[in-house]
């Protein structure tokens, strides 16, 4: 295949990719703007509401400035003045990481190494340009630097990690890079080798157990309370189309309610406005957002809510005790205590600020007044998971030494009936 056509391919895909998750809000919106024209409102506004909701939804700062009639009837403190929205429906982000993944696992199938990769960043990133030039307005101005930036590297980092298994047979400089990579990994002693492979699998591994166990949670709760959920939506009266774009909404923030469950189980909670507080030791509520999807969360103190604090610690007592085999095998042995010590403390550090990361990105500014903190903080949630899990990783080593080893394979003693001699 030649290089024009692979270049126009990775092209194309890019175009996709910006195609698809900007429709995601286009189209709803449009159709908004169908059923309402006798409002006067054109299509370029629904248009830059997509476009700043597609920024926002990669990490981009967005100023909002309301009119001055509507920031009198929104009530909150501080309307009247511009202010941030930063909180970003991680929706957008996690799509754009998978197709910039799908794109990269066959981008260098070809054998035309970064043909195909340099004209998909290039395509996706002068495409973001454009959308980011097409939204600025008075009433809504996007960070320009992070608007140029932001969403091509998410694209840039999935498209990466999905090509990461064929760079390093790719040739010229790729190729030559991860073999020093490689070289310098295993002329590492033996047992710090050890420590850090354990640390990066026990550590990933106990924060994907805290996240999938707030999902299917998530999930339960949204199903256990749906008659709650539905007279929420009944009191908005917003009509179909204004349920339809409501849901689109909380869909799109998902993932940020997933991490908002797990900074729940961690034990520091979420805030839904400054002094606000939904955590296991106590709810605390003000003024909170009119989403029909907080009617699933807790409106009062829990008598037994210490009990998910059960999550963290069994999410890192598992990984522990299952990594702990590789680990000694790592080491060549029976580990000395040192390097037990450093695992512990490698599990901890990577499953700290895993959750902390994904607090950080799950939170942010949602308007004026006491919405500018809404969200877990990540710090504190990271700080505390890491001690969470350092405290069951130990528990967790320690059982694996005492689990009993399966015995080594034997061979059967000869007998006289089974030896050759006996057969003569």
């Amino acid at each position: 295949m030649n290089r024009t056509l692979i270049a126009l391919l990775a092209a194309l895909e890019s175009l996709l990719a910006v195609g698809i998750g900007l429709g995601i809000t286009v189209v709803p919106l449009s159709l908004m703007w169908a059923v309402q024209l006798d409002s006067g409102i054109g299509w370029d506004v629904f248009y830059r509401a997509a476009a700043d909701i597609w920024l926002v939804g990669h990490g981009v700062d967005l100023t909002v400035t309301l009119d001055p009639v509507l920031a009198a009837n929104v009530g909150l403190a501080g309307a009247e003045k511009p202010f941030l929205i930063s909180i970003a429906p991680l929706f957008f982000s996690v799509l754009t990481i998978l197709l910039g993944v799908r794109l990269g696992r066959k981008s260098l199938e070809s054998g035309a190494r970064f043909v195909g990769p340099v004209a998909a960043i290039s395509t996706f990133g002068g495409l973001t340009v454009l959308i980011a030039l097409s939204s600025i307005n008075a009433n809504a101005m996007p960070t320009m630097w992070m608007a140029l930036s932001f969403p091509t590297a998410i694209f840039g980092a999935g498209l990466f990690i999905g090509a990461r298994g064929e760079i390093g047979h790719s040739g010229g400089r790729a190729e030559r890079l991860q073999q020093r990579v490689t070289d310098w990994a295993f002329g590492l002693p033996l047992q710090v080798r050890a420590v850090l492979t354990s640390s990066l699998r026990g550590g990933i591994a106990a924060a994907a157990i805290v996240v999938g166990i707030s999902a299917v949670v998530l999930s339960v709760l949204l199903i256990a309370n749906f008659s709650t959920i539905l007279g929420l939506y009944e009191g908005l009266q917003g009509g179909g189309g204004g349920s339809l774009i409501l849901t689109a909404a909380q869909l799109m923030f998902m993932p940020n309610f997933v991490m908002w469950v797990a900074s729940w189980f961690v034990g520091t909670g979420f805030a839904l406005g400054t002094g606000s507080s939904v955590s296991p030791v106590g709810t605390e509520l003000g003024l909170v957002p009119a989403l029909p999807i907080l009617g699933a969360m807790p409106t009062a103190d829990l008598a037994f809510g210490f009990v998910g604090l059960i999550v963290p610690i069994a999410a890192g007592f598992f990984a522990a005790f299952f990594v702990r085999p590789s680990l000694v095998r790592g080491l060549g042995g029976a580990p000395a205590l040192r390097w037990l010590i450093f695992t512990v403390f490698g599990i901890a550090l990577v499953g700290g600020a895993l959750i902390g990361f994904m607090a950080w990105a799950s939170g942010g500014a949602a308007g004026p007044g006491r919405l500018v903190d809404v969200g877990p903080n990540a710090l504190r949630t990271g700080g505390v998971a890491a001690v969470e899990f350092l405290i069951a990783a130990t528990l967790g080593l320690y059982a694996g030494s005492r689990s009993p080893s399966k015995p080594a394979a034997s061979t059967p003693a000869k007998t006289p009936e089974n030896s050759p001699s006996s057969s003569r």
